[in-house]
C-alpha cells in the first residue's frame, strides 16, 4: 500500500484546501501582473529609467567634452593660455565682424 493509499479523507480535503489557496492566489497575482494599469505603470517606470540612463549618458558627454574644451585654453594652474586665447577670440571677433558686414549688405 502507497501513502497516497494511507491517507485519510480528511488528509486530502486538507489537500484539497490548501492547493485551491495556492492556485486562487497564483490567479490574483496573474490578474495583477496582467492588469492594464500595472503593464502601464511598469512600461512608464521603464522609459523613466531609460530617459535617466540617457540624459546622465549625455551629462557625461557634454561635461567631458567642455572640461576637454577648457583645458586647451586654460592650464593646470588655472591661468589662461595665451597663446590659444588670443588666436582664438580674433577668430571668433573675425567671424562676428563678416556676419554683421554679411548682414547689412543683405538689408540694402
Amino acid at each position: 500500500m502507497s501513502d497516497a493509499d494511507a491517507r485519510t479523507p480528511a488528509q486530502i480535503e486538507a489537500d484539497i484546501v490548501r492547493r485551491r489557496g495556492q492556485l486562487a492566489e497564483t490567479l490574483d497575482e496573474i490578474g495583477v501582473r496582467v492588469h492594464p494599469k500595472t503593464i502601464v505603470g511598469d512600461a512608464r517606470a521603464r522609459v523613466a529609467s531609460t530617459v535617466d540612463q540617457t540624459a546622465g549618458r549625455a551629462f557625461v558627454a557634454v561635461n567631458r567634452v567642455v572640461s576637454d574644451v577648457k583645458a586647451q585654453f586654460v592650464d593646470d594652474e588655472g591661468s589662461p593660455r595665451l597663446e590659444r586665447v588670443i588666436p582664438a577670440a580674433l577668430l571668433v571677433v573675425g567671424v562676428a565682424g563678416l556676419l554683421t558686414v554679411s548682414l547689412r549688405r543683405r538689408g540694402r
